[in-house]
């Protein structure tokens, strides 16, 4: 029974710093939007490159290979 002066206080205390905690998040707006991360989520980070430039990339790649390398 005695546990309970010290529960009892320490429970609301926590109740309300979680609540200005929660009030913090709204007023700054990290609630505002929810559905952007998902969608980031599931889009690629690449965009495709045309195959002209993909195989002018090799070739440019190809050639610097070939100088470097010894006769």
């Amino acid at each position: 029974m005695e546990s309970l002066y010290l529960l009892i206080p320490i429970s609301v205390i926590l109740v309300f710093v979680i609540g200005v905690l929660f009030w913090w998040s709204l007023r700054n707006g990290q609630y505002d939007d929810l559905e952007g991360p998902a969608y980031r989520l599931l889009m690629d980070d690449r965009d495709e490159l045309p195959a002209e430039m993909e195989t002018g990339r090799r070739r440019d790649t190809q050639a610097k290979v070939d100088e470097e390398s010894p006769p």
